[in-house]
């Protein structure tokens, strides 16, 4: 006696009397799973393509020709990268910038990292003082650099008058001193990032396994032991990610510096960012100022590579 199930097949054509049930070719499965992949990834693609991939390789078209926007596009070919070479305010800028990512990179890693360590212990109103260490960071660069550059006002500045009670002789002048101008930048940027690499890292240590530092406690190893033999090891991941972001970060520095020196005194600060921002949108230089943005692209992959093959050799 047929079954119900193999009657309705029947009735619907799938299979005939004697013969095995029809099944779907493979090579039909494999292609629809495929549009149905593609069908998921292809907004996101879209949307890299457009605002990036496209960007991008016009960006390298640019910096081969002359253009001021106002006319047609004229090729040069490598002239503008010729004109870097004996540009001495691109050297300015180019080693303010790597002043500037030496010092923010490592100051910004250790006290992010200090920070999470210490809001991670069960304290009361941790909440709050993570809520607080986080505000900077959403908070309107205008306004930081307002409040800052009056806390550094070397005369009337609360930073000098406190310093003058520890400190005697001359006082730095921050952001109106060539030599403390950029100080005064790292110390800034610092304090405002921080907040959010502090949350990264914060999450980073609620994956540390508490087993892993209670069998280090009961071998008698100390707080300094427990954090360099358990808790950086099991960082790695976050650790990595955080020194990409804020490399990249660093070296694209842009925002506080425009609004909190304007690249001075003279070029103090003037870095590669500030330096495209005037060519391109100041002097009209879009082939130049191109040709500036394709340097500072391939020395953010250069270190970005760089980080990314020392990481895998320590995981090897």
């Amino acid at each position: 006696m047929a079954t119900p199930v193999a009657d309705d097949r029947r009735t619907l054509g799938l299979t005939q009397p004697g013969r095995p049930p029809l099944r779907r070719p493979r090579t039909s499965l494999k292609l629809r799973n495929a549009l149905v992949g593609w069908t998921f990834i292809l907004p996101n693609f879209i949307g890299f393509a457009v605002l990036t991939l496209v960007p991008v390789l016009t960006l390298f078209y640019i910096s081969l020709t002359s253009w001021n926007i106002f006319g047609a596009a004229q090729w040069v070919g490598l002239d503008n990268f010729e004109r870097l070479i004996g540009d001495k305010s691109f050297h300015t800028a180019l080693g303010n910038t790597f002043y500037y990512a030496a010092l923010h990179i490592p100051i910004t890693i250790v006290v992010s990292l200090s920070l999470a360590l210490l809001l991670n212990q069960k304290l009361r109103g941790a909440a709050f003082f993570r809520t607080v260490a986080f505000f900077p960071y959403i908070t309107s660069i205008v306004a930081v650099a307002v409040v800052w550059n009056m806390l550094f006002s070397p005369e009337y500045g609360p930073i000098n008058q406190f310093l003058s009670l520890f400190v005697g002789g001359e006082m730095p002048g921050w952001t109106v001193s060539k030599d403390w101008a950029m100080p005064a930048v790292i110390i800034v940027g610092t304090w405002k990032d921080m907040g959010y690499y502090m949350l990264l890292f914060l999450a980073g240590l609620q994956t540390v396994p508490g087993e892993l530092h209670e069998a280090a406690r009961i071998d008698g190893a100390n707080a300094w032991q427990r954090f360099w033999n358990v808790t950086l090891p099991c960082l790695r991941p976050t650790m990595f990610f955080v020194t990409v972001m804020v490399t990249i970060q660093s070296f694209k520095v842009f925002d506080l510096i425009l609004v909190m020196t304007d690249g001075g005194p003279g070029q103090a600060t003037l870095v590669l960012s500030q330096y495209i921002y005037q060519k391109g949108f100041e002097q009209f230089e879009f082939g130049y100022a191109s040709a500036v943005a394709v340097v500072l692209f391939f020395i953010c992959i250069t270190v970005t590579v760089v980080q990314f093959l020392y990481n895998k050799r320590k995981e090897a």
